[in-house]
């Protein structure tokens, strides 16, 4: 058993950038993908983890060619480095812009084309008033902008949500309606009157997030009542590249309808049952009441909350426009 003397001594003898490797080995699932992330050698990782167990006279996780499991002291220990190089992240930044005029940075984690006016408008009312403040806007999956906000790398999120973070926090900035679409070369293009069975047959392409346990839940339980899964041959964590998949005439795939309209509109785009709005998916906005966040982002965050209070959920909803193909 470690006494106070001993712990004092590891505390201060530690290597921090083993705490590091070791939080991007768990947040990646595995050494190999953690060596990717931090540019290292795969055996360099793992003689890291090595150390830092022998150090800590634990282990942290359980690794063979078959297995990777994060045990119960792994676990611990690595919400404990989350918050520390959160912490530290913010910590960093958090000085700037205490002088009267306010500037800083605010750093932002987004789901790919998120297409909202009240967002744009708040982007644009924010700088007007503080033209000193800069922005950090990163793309990433809705997964990993939960994971940026959590871990205090990003002040705010905007993204799709289905699993609610316990720590995190979750208010409601737009909601919009998903259709399917096909590009000019495929076989169901320029057709009208068509019912979701003739989609039956067709390859497809789609959202990781089209998944029964995931935030597209509406779309993939629509694409299972009608049996159009068999043949999802394309995935993306990003709207411009299934866009792109669907325009090339790889399959038919779900938009979001008030993106995908100018499309239909310059004929790249053809709009497929169901042609009413009836898949419904929410995007969140998502913070972290633990991060320390500097003036700047608490700025940022007020106006766009206050902007939220005031423009009701109908008027931040997206519904069809277009005229229904018949």
């Amino acid at each position: 058993m470690q006494t106070p003397a001993d712990t004092d001594k590891l505390t201060r003898e530690l290597d921090w950038n083993l705490l590091r490797t070791f939080m991007v080995v768990v947040q990646e699932g595995g050494v190999t993908k953690g060596a990717n992330k931090l540019s290292l050698r795969q055996p360099s990782v793992s003689q890291a983890l090595k150390r830092l167990e022998d150090r800590l006279q634990m282990q942290l996780i359980e690794r063979s060619p078959s297995t990777f499991r994060v045990t119960p002291a792994g676990k611990h220990l690595y919400r404990e480095c989350v918050d520390i190089y959160g912490t530290v992240a913010r910590a960093i930044s958090f000085d700037q812009g205490t002088e009267d005029e306010l500037s800083g940075k605010v750093t932002i984690s987004v789901l790919s084309r998120i297409e909202s006016d009240l967002f744009d408008r708040v982007l644009s009312k924010f700088h007007r008033r503080h033209p000193k403040v800069c922005f950090e806007i990163n793309v990433m999956s809705s997964k990993e902008v939960q994971q940026s906000v959590l871990d205090k790398s990003a002040g705010l999120g905007i993204c799709l949500v289905y699993d609610r973070h316990p720590r995190l926090q979750f208010e409601h900035v737009y909601r919009s309606y998903f259709g399917f679409y096909c590009g000019p070369s495929h076989p169901l293009f320029g057709m009208a009157n068509l019912k979701m069975a003739d989609l039956r047959g067709h390859s497809s392409v789609s959202f990781k997030t089209d998944q029964l346990w995931d935030a597209l839940r509406p779309v993939a339980l629509t694409r299972a009542h009608h049996k159009l899964d068999d043949q999802v041959i394309g995935y993306t964590s990003h709207l411009d590249e299934a866009m792109r998949m669907i325009v090339a005439g790889l399959g038919f795939g779900p938009l979001p309808v008030h993106v995908a309209e100018q499309h239909v509109q310059s004929g790249k785009l053809w709009r497929l049952p169901p042609y009413e709005d009836s898949l419904e998916i929410d995007i969140y906005l998502v913070t972290n009441a633990q991060a320390r966040l500097n003036r700047a982002e608490i700025a940022f965050l007020e106006c766009l909350r206050g902007e939220l209070a005031e423009v009701p959920l109908e008027a931040r909803s997206y519904k069809s426009q277009q005229q229904i193909p018949v």
